[in-house]
């Protein structure tokens, strides 16, 4: 394997392995080969650290640098909802969060441009099954709806894993027994799954085929019906995690991923219920697309579409010394509206900055120009415009948020009265819908007006 000049890295932590991948020279990602790693898995999750993802993260991290050094760029996969949070520090480059369905579409995205939309992605995982409902809007791929479903504890990886040696009449809890169980199975895929594939085939050989030993672990055999009953653990679960997530008969184009999207009896379950899935990019194994999307990310192989990619302005009306002015101020800088997330307000010098609706009692609404200025471009261009009401003398702050469907809204805080109260102090924001946000920025027309902003210090 070669290694990139300048490795920009991904980092992905499961219950059963640790994965970092890196994009090749030759443009392909892949794991990185690291010491102690199971080929084609990663590193062994330590047991002090499940449960724990960011410390999950930070030894995954450690490993890397320890034998690689420090990269330039990082990206880590966490579950939808967390990407926009804080990313933790390991002491490296600043990391970025991305979240699990933006991983495994920005490596379909790759392979072929955008995939077909509405989608699911069904994250099968040994932690238990994500389906995280998606759509690409507004140059983003927003993720509407999550189910998450597993058992506890351990999730179904456990609870398949304790199955498989209770139907051998096996120690449950044995850590050694566990670890030559991940041996022997990963030993014997291939085996299991033809035996697998010959019960469903020919039900009229099914009890005969459930007699095969598929592998032998501590000395007993394991058979491809023992395995099937197991099988039925995570099925069920799916079939329920399905139900909640109300994908009814509309048959949604569906992406499986994780550990348990490796087993054609799985895949085949999903199909029947879902229809086909969407095939991954040639020789991907689904255990693996989360982190090797997210590696494609960090070496900015393709965008990981899951911020606005623009920035965001209104138009002002400032006085300084004496003189009216207009202007425009920044709301959120390029990359920093998540659908989903929080709402980002209006900032000058790490503090936010007070508006108002009028400069006058008495004058009624207003018109708000919003703005949109694309990568490298001096001023913005109209985008939308909202009327608000005109307080007088009311304070505000002013922000953005766009809602999990990718819908933008422009959100006033009330200060108080001439900003007498704390932002937040029982003053409930105000949101003024604005539909989808542009993507392709042209120049446009219809300014509308501009808030009034305060004069420094007033």
């Amino acid at each position: 394997m070669t290694a990139p000049a300048e490795p920009a890295v991904a980092v992905d932590a499961g219950s059963r392995f640790l994965r970092v991948a890196w994009v090749d020279a030759d443009g392909t990602p892949r794991l990185v080969d690291l010491p102690g790693a199971v080929p084609g898995e990663g590193l062994p999750t330590p047991a002090g650290v499940r449960g724990d993802r960011d410390a999950a993260l930070g030894v995954a991290y450690a490993a890397y640098r320890d034998h690689c050094g420090t990269p330039g760029r990082l990206v880590l996969v966490v579950p939808h909802g967390e990407q926009a949070r804080s990313a933790p520090d390991f002491g490296g480059p600043p990391s970025r969060l991305i979240g699990a369905p933006h991983a495994v579409l920005a490596l379909l995205r790759h392979a072929g441009g955008p995939p077909v939309t509405p989608l699911l992605v069904c994250d099968l995982g040994a932690a238990g099954i994500d389906i995280a409902g998606c759509a690409l809007v507004g140059g983003t791929v927003t993720v509407s709806r999550v189910t998450r479903h597993g058992p506890r504890p351990g999730g179904y990886g456990a609870a398949f894993d304790r199955a498989v040696l209770d139907g051998a009449g096996l120690a449950v809890d044995d850590p050694d027994v566990l670890r030559r169980l991940d041996l022997a199975r990963a030993e014997s895929t291939r085996r299991t799954e033809v035996a697998l594939d010959r019960m469903t085939a020919r039900p009229d050989l099914a009890e005969r085929t459930a007699d095969t030993v598929v592998h032998e672990v501590a000395g007993r055999e394991i058979t491809a019906g023992v395995v099937h009953r197991a099988l039925a653990r995570l099925t069920d679960g799916l079939d329920r995690a399905l139900a909640d997530a109300r994908t009814g008969p509309d048959r949604t184009p569906v992406v499986a991923v994780g550990g348990a999207a490796r087993s054609g009896t799985v895949v085949r379950h999903l199909a029947d219920r879902l229809g086909p899935a969407l095939p991954l990019p040639e020789g991907t194994d689904p255990a693996l697309a989360a982190v090797l999307g997210a590696a494609l990310v960090a070496a900015d192989r393709v965008d990981a579409a899951d911020r606005y990619p623009h920035a965001v302005a209104v138009g002002v009306h400032r006085t300084v010394h004496g003189r009216p002015q207009d202007g425009e101020l920044l709301i959120s800088p390029p990359g920093t509206l998540v659908p989903g997330g929080a709402t980002v307000f209006a900032e000058t010098d790490g503090e936010r900055v007070r508006f108002g609706t009028a400069t006058a009692p008495g004058s009624g609404a207003r018109a708000v120009r919003l703005l949109v200025r694309g990568s490298g471009a001096e001023t913005g261009v109209p985008a939308a415009v909202v009327t608000v009401p005109a307080v007088a003398e009311e304070r505000f702050h002013v922000g953005m948020r766009v809602t999990a469907e990718g819908a933008a809204h422009l959100v006033l805080q009330p200060l108080g009265r001439s900003g007498a109260h704390p932002p937040g102090a029982g003053l409930p924001p105000e949101e003024f819908p604005l539909g989808v946000l542009p993507v392709d920025v042209l120049p446009g027309s219809g300014p509308g007006q501009p808030f009034s902003q305060p004069p420094p210090g007033g």
